[in-house]
C-alpha cells in the first residue's frame, strides 16, 4: 500500500532583498515571524499548527530553496523514503534528525525537475488560534502550483513517490493533486520548471476581499482576481511580492470525500479558470506570467 504525505508543510525561498520580502510577509500579508537562524527567517500562520509555513533567506538570485511536506510518523517517513527511492528520485539526505528550528525527523530529495524537497515528521507544533472576523490574515498555507516540462510525468511521480491522489484535470494541461481532504495541495502546469505561486487560506471570501483592500492600501498591486476557480471551487486573488514571487489569498477550497470522489476533466476556457468572470476584467490582469526555469534547481539547500 502506498504511504502518503499528510500535508504541505512549508516553502523556502531565496530573495535578493530579504528586508523587503520580510516586511511584506510579516507586516502586510499577515504571517508571524517565529525564528531566525543562520540567515534564514521563519514565518508561521496564526491559524495552523505547522511550526512554520515560509522560510526566507537572502541570495543574489531569486530561487526556490525547498518544498516541505509533512508525514504522520517516523515509520511513514521511512516508508516514504523507500517510495521516493523506488520512483527514481535523486536523494539529498537520508532520514535523520531535521535541521530546522522545530526539530523533527526528515529526509530530502530532488523531484524529477530538480526541485529540492523535504518530508518531515515530529516537528514541534505551534500553538494556533481561531481567527477573529475581520482579521483577513492567512489561516495557513494552502497549496503550491508548479510548471514542468513533463507535467503528466511529474504528477505520476508525486502519486508514486509521495502518495498524492488525482482530484481533477483542466483539459490535459493542468492537474490537481491532494494528499488529504483538501482538493489540492499541489497543482501542475506545462512550462519551464518553476514555482508559479504559493497560496494561503483565509477564512472566507469576505476575508479575502478585506485582505485585497489591505494590499491596495499598502500599494501592493493586484495581479489577478478576485474570482473563483472551478476545479477546487476556491476563491482567489493574486499578488506579486517585492521580490517578484506570486502569492495568493484563497478561501472555500473544496473538501474531498475519499470514498466517493470522482475526478473530473474540465473543459479549458475563461469560465473554468474563473467562474465568476471578475478576475479578468481588470486591464492588464493575466492568470499566469511567462515563466523561466527556477534558479534553484538541482541545488542542495542549506
Amino acid at each position: 500500500m502506498t504511504v502518503s504525505v499528510t500535508d504541505l508543510h512549508y516553502v523556502a525561498l531565496a530573495v535578493p532583498d530579504l528586508a523587503s520580502e520580510r516586511a511584506f510577509f510579516g507586516e502586510q500579508w499577515g504571517l508571524v515571524e517565529v525564528a531566525e537562524r543562520d540567515g534564514s527567517v521563519y514565518f508561521a500562520a496564526e491559524g495552523m499548527p505547522h511550526p512554520y509555513v515560509l522560510v526566507l533567506r537572502e541570495d543574489a538570485e531569486r530561487k526556490t530553496d525547498l518544498i516541505g511536506f509533512s508525514a504522520a510518523s517516523r515509520d511513514d517517513v521511512l516508508a516514504l523514503f523507500e517510495q521516493v527511492k523506488a520512483a527514481g528520485a535523486k536523494i539529498i539526505s537520508e532520514p535523520a534528525p531535521a535541521t530546522g528550528p522545530a526539530g523533527g525527523f526528515a529526509f530530502r530529495f530532488f523531484d524529477p525537475d530538480g526541485r529540492a524537497m523535504e518530508v518531515i515528521c515530529d516537528s514541534t507544533p505551534r500553538a494556533f488560534r481561531k481567527l477573529d472576523k475581520g482579521e483577513a490574515i492567512p489561516i495557513g498555507i494552502s497549496h503550491v502550483v508548479f510548471h514542468s516540462p513533463n507535467h503528466k510525468g511529474l504528477a505520476e511521480f508525486y502519486e508514486k513517490a509521495l502518495g498524492f491522489r488525482l482530484s481533477d484535470w483542466i483539459g490535459d494541461f493542468m492537474v490537481f493533486l491532494r494528499c488529504n481532504s483538501a482538493h489540492h495541495r499541489v497543482a501542475i502546469l506545462p512550462g519551464p520548471p518553476a514555482l508559479n505561486h504559493i497560496a494561503f487560506d483565509v477564512s472566507s471570501v469576505d476575508e479575502l476581499m478585506r485582505g485585497l483592500a489591505r494590499m491596495h492600501e499598502n500599494g501592493i498591486k493586484l495581479s489577478w482576481g478576485p474570482g473563483r476557480h472551478t476545479a477546487g471551487n476556491n476563491t482567489f486573488s493574486y499578488f506579486i511580492t517585492p521580490n517578484g514571487n506570486a502569492v495568493e489569498y484563497t478561501s472555500d477550497l473544496e473538501e474531498v470525500d475519499e470514498d466517493t470522489w470522482q475526478p473530473q476533466t474540465y473543459q479549458p476556457g475563461p469560465s473554468t479558470i474563473d467562474q465568476w468572470g471578475t478576475g479578468r476584467i481588470i486591464t492588464g490582469s493575466v492568470p499566469h506570467a511567462e515563466m523561466t526555469p527556477d534558479k534553484g534547481l538541482w541545488q542542495v539547500p542549506a
